[in-house]
């Protein structure tokens, strides 16, 4: 039993360390990020938007599946590290040289000269990415975040340090570039001196299919979700200014702040987690129905809530220069709580053996969110907000059917788990709504605090009224010291 408890005890003192310093980390970035965005111009935010669709796309070869195999495997001895690594340098070099050489062409596509320096430059990162990926694998296995955390926290600081003295040093877009290299390379050598990761890399790859197999099954699911993720860049490029790309960008990066910078680092951890529980499906499925029941209960506020004060939100946060992103913003944020429930089913497919589920739920969220895009494109940027909305119900639906077979996860329980923030959301929102309908007009600066203000009562009296269990079990979490029910039965 006190193996039992030893188990629930680390997933939980991980969780609390990724997403602690994950959140302090956030608000140091969005800190310098919201400091930054009122000097420099949304064009300059356009340009760096065009550069981040190559960078992330040529980054589905970084070779992060190889990592992903090291945690999944139980037993890992160090010649396969070693072979990781010898990997790892391989794919990423010639990322780098690959960027290199072909980024006059791609400024040339996108009609912008800057673009091949742009590129040329951030080239480096690549060059940081094995000192990042292979470390942050060895450490997630034994659940050792409280190090990963401490170089994140590091590098985010490096990170708003840099970007505020190149933005009060009007260096324009070079301060996005110049911010990301500190980030990655202050990662890279501090991760890979935390975990003393000093091997020599093996080029001999002889008895690593396996590792090759699994990892290989990763990059097809991350090459698919790039094309997803970035193809609404990509096609607005060739039909939108570079102010309304600059636009939409910042507006994508207002609406996925939770999906996108929070929830992944609970899925780093969930990962080897359900890795380690694979054996009984029982625990996993039970643990996993209740992240997706206290992640909807915050998400489906934070959204929803976005959505009816994107108004006032825009203009407190980012100043009035940033107004015509409102639309935007409250169209897409409609749809984020079910990306941020899609994403969470990544990491239970691939910890259980099934990483060709996550390959097929990436395929439909390529083709349906690509057409969407182009579709949408020809109505400007406006155009690209509502392909969110009519695309991403459809992936989120073909990803819960593709995976309940395999995971045999109930539908019924499922829609149990989620219920209760969508619906407590729902009238809180709606409370909003009508609050800003009869109140007289304040100064943007009051009405916001009194919106969220009201919006949080809302919320947690209907969420105590509708769900008074979920509601304890939230705040259970987050101060309880045991986690037993996320401990595998067999004891391990």
């Amino acid at each position: 039993m006190s193996e039992t408890l030893s188990f629930g005890e680390r997933v939980r003192k991980a969780l609390i360390w990724r997403s602690g310093t994950q959140i302090l980390a956030q608000l140091i970035s969005w800190g310098s990020t919201l400091a930054v965005i009122r000097i420099l111009d949304p064009s300059d935010y356009g340009l760096f938007a065009m550069t981040q669709v190559v960078l992330v796309f040529l980054s589905f070869l970084n070779g992060y599946g190889l990592a992903s195999s090291i945690i999944q495997n139980e037993e890992v001895d160090p010649h396969r590290l070693r072979q990781a690594f010898g990997a790892l340098l391989l794919l990423n070099g010639g990322l780098a040289a690959s960027q290199f050489l072909l980024a006059p062409w791609i400024a040339e596509f996108y009609g912008q000269p800057i673009i091949a320096d742009l590129l040329r430059v951030q080239a480096l990162i690549f060059l940081a990415t094995p000192f990042i990926v292979l470390p942050e694998a060895v450490l997630a296995r034994e659940l050792e975040f409280k190090k990963t955390a401490l170089i994140n926290l590091l590098s985010a600081v490096v990170g708003a340090i840099v970007a505020l003295g190149c933005a009060l040093s009007g260096l324009g877009v070079w301060t996005l570039v110049y911010a990301a290299l500190a980030i990655f390379w202050t990662q890279g050598i501090g991760l890979f001196l935390f975990a003393r990761m000093f091997i020599w890399p093996s080029f001999n790859f002889r008895g690593s299919k396996d590792m090759f197999t699994f990892g290989g099954t990763i990059l097809l699911a991350h090459v698919l979700w790039t094309v997803q993720s970035q193809s609404d860049i990509f096609i607005g490029s060739q039909t939108l200014t570079t102010y309304e790309l600059g636009l939409y960008a910042e507006a994508l990066f207002l609406t996925t702040i939770l999906a996108a910078k929070f929830i992944p680092p609970l899925n780093e951890v969930a990962f080897p987690a359900y890795s380690r529980m694979q054996s009984d499906p029982h625990a996993v499925r039970r643990a996993f129905l209740k992240a997706v029941r206290i992640i909807m209960m915050v998400a489906c506020p934070f959204y929803l809530g976005m959505a009816v004060t994107a108004q006032e939100l825009v203009h407190v946060v980012l100043g009035e220069k940033w107004l015509p992103m409102v639309p935007i913003v409250s169209v897409m944020a409609l749809v984020m709580p079910l990306m941020t429930l899609q994403i969470l089913f990544a990491p239970l497919n691939n910890a259980m053996g099934h990483p060709e589920i996550s390959l097929r739920t990436t395929f439909v969220g390529a083709v349906v969110m690509s057409f969407g895009f182009w579709v949408g494109s020809q109505f400007g940027v406006m155009g690209l907000a509502y392909a969110w909305v009519g695309g991403f119900p459809l992936v989120t639906i073909a990803t819960i059917l593709l995976s309940k077979r395999q995971l045999q996860l109930p539908i019924l329980e499922l829609v149990q788990s989620i219920w209760p923030g969508l619906i407590a959301a729902v009238i809180m929102a709606c409370a909003v709504l009508f609050a800003k309908a009869v109140l007289p007009p304040l100064p943007v600066l009051a009405s916001l605090p009194i919106y969220v203000l009201l919006g949080a009562c809302v919320y947690a009296g209907i969420l105590y009224g509708l769900a008074k269990p979920a509601l304890i079990e939230l705040f259970q979490l987050a101060f309880r010291r045991k986690l037993n029910d996320l401990a595998p039965s067999d004891g391990r």
